[in-house]
């Protein structure tokens, strides 16, 4: 009532006309006074509904309407105001040709970055330049310092900056888009675009051949030969002066296990061990296992194959030997031998069926069974007067001796996932360092004794094979059949096999 096309606000004597038309059926208008009041309290009415809607409007729609990164839109601007005629306090469009000026939020600051674990007191911002800005402004009895220091503060700011990123990336997950070449984030990644993290140790090289599970690496002492068993069913030999692959033997099995000992190399194979002296070149076979060959290990001048059927195997064996005769037979484990390893005159054993045998390497005869692990023992370690034992139930077991002589677990240290394989090395200041592998495809390294983690490795699969070499050299295979080479830092220099493997 009272409104025609293009009015917003309602004309009195309109209101008044069909004010009365309205009231008339009532009795109460007519030429009276009460049709005057009814108009008047009706106009009242409308023009107080007609600013509390305006009102709403112009809070509901503001101005500026913020979008998802913080930044502010332009609405429609007041044709009324651009003439100079508008007298609507608030209005609903814009009083203004462009936005007020708002600082610009960081990106660094934004929510998303909180989940990634970024606080705003970690950011150091200093001044991008661009062109001609980095040039020296050279002013009256300046003499340049006014630029050399704003240059040698953007160049600090940048290194703390890169700092603050490097020690919180460390803490992330590898980008598996980098692993594949298909991230787009570059250095704007939340995650992790590099093969290791931590302190004190370094990858040389990678060694590209093998298309399987990398199962064995031996670097036989004084030889400028590695090698490397796959279960691709070959050995290559790789040359340590130049990193390339210098041979390669066909074998008519997968080879599971490959260790060195003097000038002899023996790769375990399904139902037999295949022998090489590098020196004299001979080849030798050894008959007699049942099944896959899992692990050896040289001991006591006896030559010791953990095999499927849960025997452990001895030849009696010498780097002098010419052929290694079997001598014996341990029977004791009731599933496959996964892991030898011997100290202190006994011989350890973990195997599928969750225990460890140690066994005497004077009589051959079992001395205990260590119950502890709820799944199965990937790997045992010797170290100092501590058996330590590495399991599929996420645990690794530090074992030691009671007054009676026997075992017992005097330490368990939880890991993310299940342990695949333990091996020992010892850092430029002799300190003891823990190499484990774990099924999440992480190697990790710990300081002993407290466990606290020293670094992370980290492969496209699985490392089922950790092998110690000299002057601080270590290498890892993995299920890809990528072999890589890494040096401790601060290790005295390792002569040939450094100069080699730097390359």
């Amino acid at each position: 009532y009272g409104f025609d096309d293009g009015e917003d606000y309602p004309r009195p004597d309109r209101i008044r006309r069909h004010g009365i038309q309205l009231f008339r059926p009532l009795g109460l208008v007519g030429d009276s006074r009460w049709g005057l009041i009814l108009t008047v309290v009706l106009y009242i009415l409308f023009f107080a509904y007609s600013m509390t809607m305006e009102t709403k409007a112009a809070n509901k729609v503001s101005v500026y309407k913020r979008t998802e990164n913080g930044q502010f839109v332009k609405n429609v601007v007041c044709s009324y105001w651009v003439a100079g005629r508008c007298n609507r306090n608030p209005c609903r469009f814009a009083h203004s040709e462009s936005p007020p000026s708002q600082p610009k939020k960081s990106p660094h600051l934004a929510s998303e970055d909180y989940r990634y674990g970024y606080r705003p007191n970690t950011i150091v911002r200093y001044p991008k330049y661009n062109g001609q800005k980095n040039a020296p402004v050279e002013r009256a009895g300046s003499s340049g310092i006014i630029a050399q220091r704003a240059q040698q503060n953007v160049s600090e700011c940048k290194g703390a900056r890169t700092e603050v990123k490097s020690s919180e990336k460390t803490q992330q997950k590898l980008c598996k888009y980098w692993v594949t070449g298909n991230c787009v984030q570059g250095d704007n990644c939340k995650f992790l675009h590099s093969w290791f993290c931590g302190n004190g140790f370094s990858m040389l090289t990678r060694l590209e051949g093998h298309n399987k599970d990398v199962t064995g690496i031996a670097l036989p002492p004084g030889s400028d030969k590695l090698f490397s068993g796959s279960k691709d069913k070959s050995v290559r030999v790789w040359d340590c002066n130049t990193g390339q692959c210098a041979g390669v033997v066909n074998l008519d099995g997968e080879s599971q296990a490959l260790i060195t000992e003097g000038p002899w190399v023996f790769v375990g194979l399904p139902n037999v061990i295949k022998a090489w002296n590098i020196q004299s070149e001979s080849e030798v076979t050894l008959n007699g296992p049942a099944g896959q060959v899992f692990t050896m290990v040289v001991g006591n001048d006896m030559l010791f194959a953990g095999t499927e059927d849960g025997s452990i195997l001895v030849w009696k064996f010498s780097s002098e030997t010419i052929y290694p005769e079997l001598a014996a037979s341990l029977k004791g484990h009731n599933s496959t031998v996964l892991s030898l390893v011997v100290g202190a005159n006994r011989l350890y054993s973990g195997s599928i069926d969750r225990t460890i045998r140690m066994w005497d390497l004077d009589t051959l005869q079992c001395m205990q069974t260590l119950n502890g692990h709820t799944d199965v023992v990937t790997s045992v370690l010797c170290w100092d007067s501590f058996l330590l034992s590495g399991s599929l139930d996420n645990t690794i077991k530090v074992w030691a001796a009671t007054e009676s002589g026997n075992l017992k677990v005097v330490y368990e240290h939880n890991e993310e996932s299940g342990i695949l394989a333990l091996c020992g090395i010892n850092d430029a200041e002799a300190k003891p360092i823990l190499i484990s592998s774990c099924n999440d495809d992480i190697v990790r390294l710990h300081d002993l004794p407290s466990f606290a983690e020293r670094g992370r490795i980290f492969a496209k699969r699985q490392v089922r094979t950790i092998q110690i070499g000299t002057g601080g050299l270590f290498f890892t295979g993995d299920g890809t059949g990528q072999l890589s080479v890494w040096k401790l830092l601060g290790e005295p220099s390792a002569g040939l096999h450094e100069r080699s493997f730097s390359l």
